[in-house]
């Protein structure tokens, strides 16, 4: 089993493909879509990338894997489709929840389905999944999102944004049904019970201190070294540091359009008649109250 490692450098996404060189079976986790928020600029540099690679080994290609719906970055798996439609695009059942919760933030229209069924396959908990010659296990590793899995190719695996370098820590847990508790479960009972030599890829790497690109460790070393959540890190201390550190951080650049595209399975809102596709981008209006106080502003009636 080989690895080919992609970085989108302005969205900090890693997005791997795993591959059988001899049977040339392959799997793809996390493709990225570029997308500029400025004149909502969409390209496909990071796609092309992805597929000039897949084209030149002449890999056969069976699963677009998404390890969560990403709240920084447009999915390119429908880009990916078009060129192999025998591939299918997977990721963890628990998306019907995300959907749910992200239909009525974006005032999506009574069709759009809540059921996961924009996407070909999803995936329960422990499900054993073959692609030919190559075959993974589907961990449920929530927190980051309520629908976030891990994918366990043998001694490797691919954690999304649950687990970062250990320089960086862990994801945060503060989008909606997001829960540091509940991360904390997953990293300390799911990832840190692997074996010690099992391999790690991360989904972003945000490169702290401006060291160079990383997105590879153990699990020995984010036991020993994760600055977040090691393995003498209690639950108390854990979920105290990320809620006061997620209180910090701004909101993702692309949190409103990417989400949106990445429930629908990366897929583009329809166009109308003028042959136009339009995002929508919830407006939050706050005017100030009293001393300085600031409070969101309510439609009449609300």
């Amino acid at each position: 089993m080989e690895i080919k490692t992609f970085y989108d450098a302005r969205t900090f996404t890693l997005t791997y493909l795993v591959f059988d060189p001899d049977t040339r079976d392959a799997v793809l986790i996390d493709p990225v879509l570029d997308y500029e928020p400025v004149g909502s600029k969409v390209w496909t540099e990071s796609v092309g990338e992805v597929l000039a690679f897949i084209r030149n080994k002449e890999l056969r290609l069976h699963f677009i894997l998404e390890t969560h719906a990403h709240a920084d970055h447009l999915s390119g798996s429908q880009l990916i489709k078009d060129a192999y439609p025998q591939a299918q695009i997977g990721i963890g059942a628990n998306i019907v929840l995300v959907q749910q919760t992200f239909k009525q933030v974006f005032d999506l229209t009574a069709g759009f389905a809540t059921d996961g069924s924009q996407f070909d396959r999803l995936f329960v908990d422990n499900q054993d999944v073959h692609a030919g010659s190559l075959s993974f296990k589907v961990l449920n590793t929530p927190g980051h999102t309520p629908a976030c899995v891990s994918y366990l190719f043998k001694d490797t695996v691919f954690t999304g944004d649950a687990l970062f370098m250990p320089d960086m820590g862990t994801g945060r847990c503060d989008f909606p049904m997001g829960s540091a508790r509940d991360l904390y479960n997953s990293i300390t009972q799911r990832l840190y019970t692997l074996p010690d030599e099992t391999r790690v890829f991360v989904g972003h790497d945000y490169q702290p201190g401006g060291r160079e690109l990383a997105f590879e460790s153990t699990i020995g070393d984010q036991k020993a070294f994760n600055i977040q959540l090691n393995v003498n890190t209690t639950a108390p201390e854990y979920i105290e540091m990320r809620s006061a550190r997620d209180k910090q951080l701004a909101a993702p650049r692309l949190l409103f359009q990417s989400v949106q595209v990445n429930i629908d399975a990366g897929a583009m809102p329809d166009a109308n008649e003028h042959c136009q596709r339009y995002l929508k981008i919830p407006l939050n209006v706050f005017r100030p109250r009293g001393s300085g106080e600031l409070t969101l502003e309510k439609c009449a009636g609300t």
